[in-house]
């Protein structure tokens, strides 16, 4: 392959990710996804803060079951048992 036809499919390979919009950036306001930076943006306006841990996968498992019986997220559902356990 000639080196004219490597950068003729370069070209045509940039050409059609331009035109079908995709670019990389999951920041697509059409699908509502946001990417990583734009997340955490939006947590450090709203208060908060990563904060790992590490559980046991039995605990863990038993997290996602009550979360998901309550159809709320992990995050909710571990904040509300930190506050219920320090406060009592």
């Amino acid at each position: 392959m000639k080196k004219a036809d490597i950068y003729k499919s370069e070209g045509s390979k940039i050409n059609s990710r331009m035109k079908s919009g995709n670019q990389g950036h999951s920041g697509d306001p059409q699908t509502g996804v946001l990417d990583r930076r734009e997340q955490r943006k939006l947590d450090q306006a709203a208060g908060l803060v990563p904060f790992a841990v590490k559980l046991n996968i039995d605990l863990v498992k038993e997290i996602q079951t009550h979360a998901q019986s309550r159809q709320l997220g992990v995050n909710e559902v571990v904040a509300e048992l930190l506050k219920k356990g320090l406060a009592g």
